[in-house]
């Protein structure tokens, strides 16, 4: 059963496609995949020349998602007690 993200459209989510990880658009590339890609060095145009199903929203979009899931969050602490 395949889950469009609430805020990211691009972004899917499928238990049964690459182990349930945010994948683009159900086509079983991970959201980390394009991460890892962008963090080597590869530029926007390799990857789509590489993956020609990619467009150019797509990576737009892995970026924003993982910047959403890293924004900070506010955890509260349990008191310590001595």
């Amino acid at each position: 059963m395949e889950i469009r993200h609430y805020k990211f459209k691009r972004i899917t989510l499928d238990p049964n496609k690459c182990f349930g990880k945010p994948c683009i658009r159900g086509l079983r590339i991970p959201v980390s995949s394009i991460l890892s890609y962008l963090s080597s060095g590869m530029t926007m145009e390799e990857i789509l020349k590489e993956w020609p199903e990619l467009e150019r929203e797509d990576i737009y979009q892995a970026l924003g998602y993982a910047a959403w899931v890293m924004e900070e969050r506010i955890v509260p602490m349990e008191k310590v007690v001595k």
